[in-house]
């Protein structure tokens, strides 16, 4: 599973987790587990619902986040003491 951080027009950003990295032949990125960045609800999102469709015009750049495995191969470069 990827986890996109999908930067919307006029709108706080919004993780989602897809099979596949969208092509740039598709006319939406599809998601599941839509959340904010910060793990909470979205609030313009009724409550239930597990899969949206975002269509590329309204989407301003995409974020791929790392994996936690990504994260314990690539340690940060400061300390944490």
């Amino acid at each position: 599973m990827i986890t996109l951080l999908v930067h919307i027009n006029n709108a706080d950003p919004v993780k989602l987790d897809v099979e596949e990295m969208p092509k740039p032949t598709d006319s939406a990125v599809f998601g599941r587990n839509p959340r904010e960045k910060t793990e909470r609800e979205v609030s313009w999102i009724e409550e239930g619902v597990s899969t949206i469709m975002i269509p590329w015009w309204r989407i301003t750049f995409v974020e791929v986040l790392p994996s936690p495995g990504d994260v314990a191969q690539f340690p940060l470069p400061f300390r944490n003491d």
